[in-house]
């Protein structure tokens, strides 16, 4: 479980108020093992600090974003930026997760930089997110840094990613269609199944729209609420309509698959 990527706003959140979650659901006996933390700011010293903080509390995951804003860093200042990061926290336990997300952050990950991190740092850099929604820079990260566990978060390119070694995926949609994201992992075809769903949304601003469907779901009006500069979408009750006409289908023959063999697990790089 990933808590504060993308889908849950992370960089809307400051460091304490990450922590405070994790500490709170710590409590509630959800164990550190089974939890991953979105972190990476543009200052480095906040970055090394929420890193420090979370081992501390056991936490060994953390999806580590590149210091954004400045968009013209080069892929040796990027480098240099992780580095300074991971020199500074100094902890074997540590097992960062690099986050390649350039359409959002405005920054990306140079396939190149994950490599070389990777040979320097070891399993400390154990993997990479690669949200970029291009299947042919998964193909490069994978070509360049065969040791790293790469994901995706594009959910049509689960089934094609895992084909090509990949280790799965960290994705939204995960919280409102398990079913669809398990049978991709298992190698079933729901690749048109998956687009669909995302025609559900459409234009919808992503985090907004999947909270809707969430507070549809589960009856729980919590989910609705978002912090600005998004703003809540109200239609939930509707989007999950559609899905659920799309749905049941897939999940009736998602559960025949998990039946005729035994479900492939993989351990999420982030969680």
């Amino acid at each position: 479980m990933v808590l504060f990527g993308t889908t849950g706003e992370e960089t809307s959140f400051s460091a304490a108020e990450r922590l405070a979650t994790v500490e709170a659901l710590l409590k509630a006996g959800i164990p550190a093992s089974r939890m991953g933390l979105g972190g990476g700011f543009p200052a480095l010293t906040d970055s090394v600090a929420l890193t420090r903080s979370a081992l501390s509390l056991g936490l060994r995951h953390i999806l580590l974003l590149p210091p954004y804003f400045y968009r013209d860093a080069s892929a040796e200042g990027i480098e240099n930026a992780f580095a300074a990061i991971l020199d500074d926290v100094a902890d074997d336990r540590l097992r960062a997760t690099l986050y390649h997300i350039p359409q959002t952050s405005g920054v990306g990950v140079p396939a190149s930089v994950a490599a070389s991190l990777r040979a320097h740092y070891g399993e400390i850099v154990a993997g990479l997110k690669d949200s970029s929604a291009d299947f042919t820079q998964f193909q490069a990260f994978r070509a360049a840094a065969p040791d790293l566990a790469i994901t995706v978060g594009n959910e049509v390119d689960i089934a094609r990613a895992v084909a090509q070694g990949g280790a799965g995926t960290i994705c939204g949609l995960g919280n409102i269609v398990p079913h669809l994201v398990r049978a991709m992992l298992d190698g079933g075809d729901a690749e048109p199944q998956m687009r669909a769903v995302l025609s559900v949304i459409g234009d919808l601003p992503f985090t907004p729209a999947l909270k809707a469907i969430l507070a549809a779901q589960t009856g729980d009006a919590g989910w609705l609420r978002v912090r600005a500069p998004l703003r809540a979408v109200s239609d939930g009750a509707a989007l999950t309509a559609k899905l659920d006409s799309l749905s049941r289908p897939v999940a009736a023959r998602a559960k025949q698959w998990t039946k005729a063999r035994p479900a492939r697990l993989r351990e999420n790089p982030a969680a």
